[in-house]
């Protein structure tokens, strides 16, 4: 075997070099800015401020005229939140999740003739996810990582991965946490018509949980990022080690016959 017939590592274009390349680029690029991915999800930091909004204009309104005049004055604050969002060109989902949220809660009151009733979707919407959030655990696709991974175009690789695995497994039992905190105290004082202080638990709650359960969230994905980059790392060292006894059992013969021939 002449000297160009040995395959040359720079040549080939599955080289073990390049492959861990791209995987290390799409970890890096999946997990550069979790905090800011995750708030835009959210519709920001103002996102979090305007779904308070409505809720404080409905109590306020609510105890100074009444039910109807609160119902109309929390939606037309609302409407006028999300037409604002709308021309400052902000994210369009969140805007229109607010408004449509907002309506629902007043209908419910509507419906009701209460004004606790404005609290009970949210009510029964953190014990909806609570029990999503628990049940994902439990079967092994813990939804913060199932989440993450859909939302930035990544692969489902890191259920394979024990570590990966156990950091999105304690992410989601951080939102289990939240939402049955919130369930637990907002259906008792719902129960206690505590129509008040169901509006300040829901946004008291909400800022300080949400950002416990954001922490936890991101340094899941963190090291979701750091395992899979190891993985890679590991992966191309042993590429590269097959790749050399490859080279080198291809040129033993070549030296060993021309050995003999002299």
């Amino acid at each position: 075997m002449s000297e160009r017939d040995i395959p040359d590592p720079d040549a080939r274009p599955d080289t073990p070099e390049s492959a861990p390349e791209a995987s290390g680029t799409a970890s890096a690029g999946g997990t550069a800015a979790p905090e800011q991915t995750l708030l835009e999800q959210m519709g920001g930091v103002a996102g979090l401020a305007y779904s308070a909004v409505p809720i404080v204009v409905f109590v306020v309104v609510n105890a100074l005229t009444g039910l109807m005049p609160a119902i109309w004055s929390a939606i037309g604050v609302a409407v006028a939140i999300a037409v604002y969002r709308l021309v400052r060109r902000e994210p369009l989902q969140p805007a229109i999740s607010g408004l449509l949220g907002v309506a629902v809660c007043s209908y419910i009151a509507y419906r009701s003739g209460d004004a606790k009733g404005f609290f009970l979707l949210g009510i029964y919407t953190s014990l909806v996810y609570g029990g999503a959030f628990l049940v994902s655990v439990l079967v092994r696709w813990p939804l913060v990582g199932v989440a993450w991974s859909l939302l930035n175009g990544l692969g489902m690789d890191w259920r394979n991965q024990r570590r990966a695995m156990t950091g999105y497994d304690l992410a989601t039992m951080a939102w289990v946490v939240v939402f049955g905190a919130k369930y637990i105290v907002q259906q008792w004082l719902y129960n206690e018509d505590a129509t008040g202080w169901l509006a300040f638990a829901r946004i008291a709650m909400g800022y300080p949980l949400t950002g416990l359960a954001l922490i936890v969230t991101v340094w899941a994905v963190r090291r979701a990022g750091k395992v899979a980059q190891e993985v890679a790392e590991q992966e191309a060292a042993a590429d590269r080690a097959a790749y050399a006894r490859y080279a080198g059992g291809s040129i033993a013969p070549e030296t060993g016959g021309s050995g003999a021939a002299q």
